[in-house]
């Protein structure tokens, strides 16, 4: 539903809980049929993920891209990091099952493999439940641009534009993430990336001057040129 969460992203405020959503129910930006659904899509999936989830009010993130009127390739990886967050079985299963086909070299992925990783985590589903899951979060991961195909998919490359890596590294750096430990960062594994690659972008971002990175041995320095997420989306933009 990433279509439907950036335009809920876009209207959100900082007004209460039960204010916001009301205000939701009234415009029906989701065009959805009944109240019943536009409730069950916030209380469902906007809500965990994007205003109580891990990062709480993370539409906080998201929003000065979305009012600048940031493309989808860029917004997309950034609502797929603050969801997978907030979902734990995609999280592990990129972080562990894809990045492990990665570092062995192996692009394609297959959904009875994908249904056995899956299976082996010990939620008890019967076989049939244990495909529809798999089968839905694959075309979840596509959606999001981590893999690609329709009905072969196989990771995707490059899975992280230039402007999300930086943003995605400001918002981790904002959050308190120490310096020494920005490399081996867990969540650069959502998009399956080794440490080699994340210095490899902060390389780059730093030639196209969306962040100044230095490296001396072992002593990183990493510094941004703006001190806010509505003054870096410009930056990112190119605004």
């Amino acid at each position: 539903m990433f279509e439907e969460m950036r335009q809920l992203v876009r209207i959100w405020t900082d007004a209460p809980l039960d204010a916001n959503k009301t205000e939701v129910i009234r415009l029906n930006p989701l065009n959805k049929a009944t109240r019943a659904r536009v409730v069950d899509v916030l209380n469902r999936i906007f809500v965990p993920r994007f205003v109580e989830g891990p990062i709480k009010d993370s539409w906080k993130l998201l929003a000065p891209l979305e009012r600048l009127g940031a493309p989808a390739s860029i917004v997309r990886p950034i609502h797929f990091w603050l969801t997978a967050l907030a979902e734990p079985l995609a999280y592990d299963f990129v972080c562990e099952f894809l990045a492990a086909r990665r570092a062995q070299g192996l692009r394609a992925i297959d959904v009875n493999e994908s249904a056995a990783w899956i299976a082996s985590k010990g939620d008890n589903w019967s076989e049939v439940v244990t495909i529809k899951v798999t089968r839905a979060l694959l075309a979840a991961l596509r959606d999001f641009g981590v893999l690609e195909g329709k009905a072969r998919k196989q990771l995707a490359s490059p899975p992280l534009p230039l402007p999300s890596f930086a943003y995605i590294a400001f918002c981790l750096q904002q959050s308190g993430v120490a310096v020494r430990n920005f490399l081996s960062h867990p969540d650069w594994r959502l998009f399956v990336l080794a440490p080699a690659d994340v210095e490899h972008l902060l390389l780059e971002a730093h030639q196209q001057r969306l962040l100044e990175y230095h490296a001396a041995g072992s002593v990183l320095n990493l510094a941004f040129p703006s001190s806010t997420v509505e003054e870096y989306a410009h930056v990112v933009l190119g605004r």
